[in-house]
This record gives C-alpha cells, structure tokens and sequence, in this order.
C-alpha cells in the first residue's frame, strides 16, 4: 500500500512540470509527512485542459453517508480496479495523477516496532502516481476525493513492502489522463527495478504531527 507521502516542489514549479493551470486553494508546500483524509495535490484533465488542484486523500463512494461511512479507501489495487464497486467508474473515466517526491512504507523489527523508510526516484526527480478520483455529496457535505492505485511490488521494492504505487513516466501521463485514447489499463504495473531508491528513516515519521525536513534523511541502521 501507500500510507504517507512528502511532497516539496513548489506549487508553481508543479504547474508548469504537468503543464496543469494551478487552483488558488493548493495544499502548502514543503510538506514532509502527508497524511490520508488530508488534501493532496492532483493533475486531472476538465475542460480541455489539466488542472492542478487539490483533493482528499481517500475515496468516498457515493453510498457513503458519511466521509467515515465505511473504511478508509486510500488505495485502490490495480488487479480490481475495474471490478470494485467504489472504484470501476472512476477507474474508466475519472484518473489522475498524485504528484509526491517520494513515498514512505514500514518493516517491523523483532518486538514489532514499526520501522519507517523513505522511498524516491534515484534521480530525485518528482513521482507522479496513478490515481482515481470521485466527487462526494450529503446533506451539503461536499468533498472532491482521491485514492492512489497500486500494485505487486517489483523486486528491490518488496524486501520492504509487497504492494507498491503506479509510478507513470512522463510520456504515459496523456494516456493515463484520457488525452491519448484507450490502453490505460496496460499502465498498472510496477515500476522499473532501476527507478526508486530507499533508505531508513527516523521514527519520528510514525506519527502524522511531526513535521520537517529532517523526516527523509537518511539514518544509520
């Protein structure tokens, strides 16, 4: 799965990265610990054009009469996707792309402690994932939401965890935004052995108050 992001490319930079017209009301930017139910940036395409704007980090079905009205859809796994009741709409019409600069999964140490670390791209570029989004409505409670799609993690990946996020190169941004016709399924697989790079973190991460830069540095193991 994915369960926690840091995001620090400045919003403008952002923009112009996915070629997307920015929203005004953007999450704030460097942040080191994104957590779900929380806003995160999103690239879709609406009126002939991609916008970057912001969504909650967990889907709501539209059956839900809450935003707690069932469990907590921050993922959406590729091998269902276009089965799943939440999900099979969206899947065909309605993707996106979650931007981050990198991502955080946990191993457990002999006595269960939780350890956290910090996977980027090798060439610390920025990471677009996959993703589906839904609009949800009740009683005046609005909320545009999202959930990142993942799927079996390759091999360097899975010493860690054994799911990981649709990572999208570039030149499958248009296809997997609908602006290149049909074939977006074939997308959902996992990236290149070469393309991340991991490396433990603090604990501190483990909490989704703490804040800052030292978050994904790199400590002795």
């Amino acid at each position: 799965m994915c369960g926690r992001l840091a995001v620090t490319l400045p919003n403008d930079a952002m923009a112009q990265l996915f070629a997307a017209q920015p929203s005004n009301d953007l999450p704030d930017v460097p942040n080191f610990n994104v957590c779900p139910t929380t806003l995160v940036h999103t690239v879709r395409r609406e009126d002939g054009r991609r916008q970057l704007a912001p969504m909650r980090w967990g889907f709501i079905p539209h059956w839900y009469e809450s935003p707690a009205g069932g469990p907590l859809l921050i993922n959406a796994r590729a091998e269902t996707i276009a089965d799943k009741p939440a999900f099979k709409a969206a899947c065909r019409a309605r993707r996106c792309l979650i931007p981050a600069s990198g991502f955080y999964e946990w191993t457990k140490d002999q006595e269960g402690g939780r350890d956290p670390w910090y996977l980027k791209a090798r060439d610390g570029a920025p990471l677009a994932f996959a993703g589906i989004w839904q609009d949800w409505e009740m009683n005046g409670d609005r909320h545009r939401t999202c959930a990142i799609v993942t799927t079996a993690a390759n091999t360097s990946i899975s010493a860690i965890h054994h799911r990981m996020p649709v990572i999208l190169s570039t030149e499958n941004w248009p296809l997997w935004l609908g602006e290149q016709g049909k074939g977006a399924a074939l997308l959902m697989q996992a990236a290149p052995e070469e393309l991340l790079t991991f490396h433990r973190v603090d604990r501190a991460v483990n909490s989704n108050r703490a804040t800052g830069a030292d978050l994904i540095e790199p400590i002795s193991t």
